[in-house]
């Protein structure tokens, strides 16, 4: 039996981490769960499943839940966010909340000697080396649940790390892969939550149409797999199938494939380094498919891909930046202050604004992650 703590248990991701748990009763066992305003699925997880510890972000929203289930111990805020991660009954911190909140928790969890499942990216963007240097000081393992981490993380069992000629990212493109950039003028944030392929949260689909996911991603793997930028690529393919790949020095391709399901890599970091049968996941049929297709990555087109090589390769606090201005300039479209393509606008204003500060403290990297929000909202 496994005891898990989850992190943003109402999101895209968090819903899936529960049904995985609720598949496999005899293997897993929900601890601990923290949620933001969305009190209605709070109960609704609370109706299916008996945590010892609940956090939610309002006081107000604990005060009335600590009287509804008086068995049940809740808490509130940053502070009740970082008692989740390090609750000590779990064995596993499955870290799904949306941005740069998940940074402090996961450092807390860390220490705790967790086992780390992330899924929350601006993680390691935000503050790659202080998260990897900790893992490696405390000895805990952090276990990608991204599709595409997953999938390099798969391909690599059993492979040495100086055989590596380049990990090979696969992106779907999003909502507007054939759209042109003149044809993004005018688009919609309806358009642009029409993801074909996955089921993900407002924000994360906006990041996919702009491409700007997939540059975190190439961050995230940079200090997941210790791998240059210059030997990570980004190759289009638009059904989803191969999760990704990695090539090796003899001219080998290892790729993992399977349907669009997170599931699929929720459930391997949960049971890693076993398997266990996943009853509800639609099986691959490539016969039924018959092709599949790939295009180069073109970053005049996708403008946030060259951001986020460009903020990775200077590193220090440039990768703070631009998740930073990324979450700010995404809210403001989502709020409708903006079009879709002022979010590139912003952050470029952002990172050209930034003199990036090397090997960042915890207390400098929270200080430009404020410091570039508040930039953005003087642009709006």
């Amino acid at each position: 039996m496994k005891f898990i703590s989850l992190l943003g248990a109402t999101g895209s991701i968090g819903i899936q981490t529960l049904d995985v748990i609720s598949e496999h009763p005899e293997e897993f066992t929900l601890v601990a769960f923290s949620v933001g305003r969305n009190i209605e699925a709070t109960r609704k997880i609370l109706s299916r499943f008996s945590p010892k510890l609940v956090s939610v972000q309002e006081k107000a929203d604990y005060e009335m839940l600590k009287h509804e289930y008086p068995t049940i111990a809740f808490t509130y805020g940053s502070d009740g966010l970082t008692e989740v991660a390090v609750f000590d009954q779990a064995d596993i911190v499955v870290n799904a909340v949306l941005g740069s909140v998940g940074l402090l928790p996961t450092l807390q969890a860390i220490e705790a000697k967790k086992t780390i499942a992330i899924a929350n990216k601006e993680t390691l963007v935000t503050a790659g080396h202080l998260v990897m240097e900790a893992a490696k000081k405390h000895g805990v393992a952090l276990l990608p649940v991204d599709s595409e981490h997953s999938a390099i993380y798969q391909a690599l069992q059993g492979e040495q790390s100086k055989n590596i000629e380049r990990l090979i990212l696969t992106a779907s493109g999003g909502s507007f892969r054939d759209r042109t950039r003149d044809e993004l003028e005018h688009v919609t944030l309806k358009e642009a939550l029409a993801h074909p392929n996955w089921s993900m949260g407002a924000k994360i689909t906006i990041d996919s149409a702009t491409m700007m996911n997939k540059g975190l991603e190439v961050i995230e793997a940079h200090w997941l797999f210790s791998m240059p930028y210059e030997k990570i690529d980004v190759l289009l393919h638009k059904e989803s199938i191969i999760h990704s790949m990695v090539e090796f020095h003899d001219s080998s391709i290892i790729a993992q494939l399977g349907t669009p399901d997170m599931k699929v890599p929720i459930q391997y970091a949960l049971t890693y380094p076993e398997r266990i049968p996943l009853p509800s996941a639609k099986r691959l049929n490539l016969g039924e498919i018959g092709q599949l297709h790939f295009r180069e990555m073109d970053v005049e087109r996708f403008r946030c891909m060259k951001f986020a090589y460009d903020a990775g390769k200077i590193g220090g606090t440039m990768p703070t930046v631009l998740n930073a201005a990324n979450e700010a300039s995404v809210a403001a479209f989502i709020d409708g202050r903006i079009s879709f393509l002022q979010i590139e606008d912003l952050i470029e204003k952002a990172l050209s604004a930034h003199q990036s500060i090397a090997n960042p403290s915890l207390d400098i990297i929270q200080e430009i992650d404020k410091d570039t929000r508040r930039f953005v909202q003087t642009l709006l």
